[in-house]
Formats: C-alpha cells, sequence, structure tokens
C-alpha cells in the first residue's frame, strides 16, 4: 500500500513538494511550481495548505539497513 509521506532526501523547507512528488511519481519541480503560483495572488491560497500539509503529513520513516 502506497502512503505519503514528508520526503527526507528531496527537501527544501519542509519535504512536503518532495513527498508529494514521490506519492505520484512526478518531478518534484511541478509540485514547487504549483506551490509558487498558488503563493503568488497573495500568499494565502499557498501559504495555508503548505502549512496544513507540513502539520498533518507524517515524515518519512528512516531506513535502517
Amino acid at each position: 500500500m502506497k502512503r505519503l509521506y514528508r520526503s527526507r532526501n528531496d527537501r527544501m523547507i519542509a519535504g512536503v513538494a518532495g513527498g508529494i512528488a514521490e506519492y505520484f511519481g512526478i518531478d518534484p519541480v511541478i509540485v514547487r511550481v504549483v506551490w509558487v503560483i498558488l503563493l503568488l495572488p497573495g500568499g494565502l491560497p499557498g501559504l495555508i495548505p503548505y502549512l496544513i500539509c507540513w502539520a498533518v503529513i507524517p515524515q518519512a520513516p528512516r531506513e535502517t539497513y
């Protein structure tokens, strides 16, 4: 079963965009561009969902070898 996690490897701020990109199998740059576009009209349409995702999506578990 596929789970959504914040990325530990591909992160700029909190790993939200990297985690979403990993979940959907797309390039993280695409997700980051969407966040920036949502931030342009005043910030709130992109900032609030990002903060909610940061708080709700758990961080990926550490890989143990």
